[in-house]
C-alpha cells in the first residue's frame, strides 16, 4: 500500500524544477546496499551512489551504530578554542588517506565549504610569506566548486553564475574546458588530446603577472558538468607550471576523493600532488554532512608559524569535526579499509567501462567518457530543446528501477564501490532500453 503524500508546498528544493517535480514527485521511503525503495515500495539501483557520495553502499550497520553510539555519549562539543577526542582521531584516519606531506586537516560540513575554506587558506598562505598581493584564483570553464560565493566565482558553469554575476570575487580567472568531441569522443580512460590546453595558464600568468595569483583550482575530474576525464599530462603540466611560478594548486577531490576512480584520491590515481584538497561526500559516506581540506605541511605551518600570537586563522565552522560526523568518518574509512573497497573499484573499472562503451550503437549518444566507476553519456541535443532528451532519460530510468543523474544532455553514472558485476549489467542495460525507447 502506498504511502500518503506528505504537503509538498512548503519545501523550496536545491537544484530542482519545483514546479515540475511537485507534480511528478519521485519520493524515496529508505535504502539498503545497492538500492532505494521510493515510497510506492519500487527497488530503484542506485546509479549514482546518492548524490556521488554513498561510496560504501546504504545503511551500513556499522556507521549507523557509530552515529547512534555518539550522540548517546555527547550530541555535539564546540570546535573553537575546545576539542574533543574524535575529532583529532578522525583528522589522524583522513590524513592517513592523502599524498605524502599533505596531512593537516581542517574540517567542514560540505563540499561548498571546504572549497571557500581551501581559497581561503592559500590567500592566508601568501599573506603570511608576505605575498599578500596574490589575490587572484583561478578556475575552469565548466568546473563545479560548489555553491559558496568563493566556489561559484572560481566555478564555470553559467547557470550557476549569471543570477549572482554581480557579486562574484573580481579576481577571479578561467582556464578553458578540456571537453573537445571532434578531437576525443568515445575515448576509454583518459583522452590522448588535450594536454597542452593546460599552457593557457601561461597566457594567464602573463597578463596579470604571477606575483598577483595565488591559486589554481580545477577538478581532476569534472564530474557536475557531465564527467570531463583530463586528457594524458594535462594535470602534470598545470602542476609544473603552478609550481614554477609559486602558484598554489587546489584539486576540488569532493567526488574523486574516497575510490570513484580505484584510489583514495584521484592525485593519488594520477600520481599529481597538489598543495591542498577539498573534499566530502564520500568522507562519511554521506551518512552525516562532513567535508575536510587536506593540506601540505608546509602550506600549514606557514600560516600558523607567521601569525601573531592567538588565533592563527579566523575561519571555521560551528559544526567543524561535529562529533557525530567525526564517528561516521571514523567508521566510513574503517569499512573501505577492512572491505579493500578502493581496490574492488579498481578491479571492477574494466568491466563497468566496457559495459559503458558497449552503449556506443544506441541512437543519440553521441559521446561516452569513463573512468574508475563513473561514466558519462552524452545525448545529442534536441533541436531547440537542449537538456530536454536527457532529462526525459533520467525520468524513464527512474521509472524502470535505475536512478542515474543528468546534466545538460549528460547522463552520469557512479555507483556505489560495493556493485556486483551482474548489477553493471542490469545498469547500463535499462540505459539501453530506455534511450532506445525514447526519440
Amino acid at each position: 500500500m502506498n504511502a500518503p503524500l506528505p504537503d509538498l508546498s512548503h519545501l523550496w528544493m536545491p537544484f530542482t524544477a519545483n514546479r515540475q517535480f511537485k507534480n511528478q514527485p519521485r519520493l524515496l521511503a529508505s535504502a539498503k546496499g545497492m538500492h532505494y525503495t521510493s515510497v510506492d515500495g519500487r527497488q530503484i539501483l542506485d546509479g549514482t551512489a546518492g548524490l556521488w557520495c554513498v561510496n560504501a553502499g546504504h545503511c551500513r550497520e556499522e556507521i549507523v551504530q557509530a552515529i547512534a553510539t555518539q550522540a548517546g555519549e555527547m550530541d555535539y562539543a564546540p570546535g573553537f578554542q575546545l576539542g574533543h577526542p574524535l575529532a583529532f582521531e578522525a583528522a589522524t584516519a583522513v590524513a592517513s588517506l592523502m599524498p605524502e606531506g599533505m596531512d593537516r586537516i581542517f574540517f567542514t560540513n560540505s563540499g561548498s565549504e571546504s572549497v571557500d575554506t581551501a581559497l581561503k587558506i592559500a590567500l592566508a598562505y601568501h599573506r603570511a610569506r608576505g605575498e599578500g598581493q596574490r589575490t587572484r584564483l583561478i578556475g575552469r570553464e565548466r568546473g563545479y566548486h560548489g555553491v559558496g560565493f568563493g566556489g561559484i566565482s572560481v566555478g564555470g558553469i553559467s547557470p550557476n553564475r549569471k543570477t549572482f554575476s554581480g557579486a562574484l570575487l573580481p579576481a577571479v580567472d578561467h582556464l578553458p574546458h578540456t571537453h573537445n568531441l571532434e578531437q576525443n569522443a568515445f575515448s576509454k580512460g583518459q583522452p590522448a588530446w588535450g594536454e597542452q590546453l593546460a599552457d593557457d595558464l601561461e597566457r594567464i600568468v602573463a597578463l596579470h603577472d604571477a606575483s598577483t595569483i595565488a591559486a589554481v583550482i580545477v577538478e581532476p575530474m569534472a564530474g557536475s558538468t557531465g564527467v570531463l576525464i583530463p586528457p594524458k599530462g594535462y594535470l602534470e603540466r598545470l602542476r609544473a607550471i603552478t609550481a614554477k611560478y609559486g602558484i598554489l594548486l587546489i584539486f576540488d577531490e569532493v567526488i574523486t576523493g574516497y575510490g570513484r576512480l580505484g584510489a583514495a584520491t584521484a592525485s593519488e590515481f594520477f600520481g599529481v600532488t597538489p598543495d591542498l584538497i577539498a573534499m566530502a561526500k564520500g568522507i562519511s559516506n554521506a551518512a552525516v554532512p562532513a567535508g575536510a581540506v587536506a593540506v601540505k605541511r608546509d602550506v600549514h605551518d606557514a600560516v600558523i608559524n607567521g601569525a601573531q600570537a592567538g588565533i592563527e586563522f579566523f575561519h571555521g565552522y560551528t559544526y567543524s569535526a561535529h562529533p557525530l560526523a567525526a564517528a561516521a568518518i571514523l567508521a566510513t574509512l574503517d569499512i573501505y579499509k577492512r572491505e579493500q573497497l578502493f581496490k574492488r573499484a579498481r578491479e571492477l573499472s574494466p568491466t563497468f567501462e566496457a559495459a559503458a562503451h558497449a552503449l556506443k550503437d544506441v541512437p543519440n549518444v553521441i559521446d561516452i567518457r569513463s573512468l574508475g566507476l563513473v561514466a558519462g553519456i552524452e545525448l545529442s541535443p534536441r533541436d531547440g530543446a537542449p537538456g530536454a532528451r536527457a532529462a526525459e532519460a533520467f525520468q524513464k530510468c527512474f521509472d524502470n528501477g535505475l536512478m542515474v543523474r543528468y546534466t545538460g544532455d549528460t547522463l552520469a553514472v557512479s555507483p556505489p564501490l560495493i556493485i556486483e558485476a551482474s548489477q553493471i549489467t542490469e545498469l547500463f542495460q535499462t540505459i539501453r532500453n530506455v534511450l532506445t525507447e525514447i526519440a
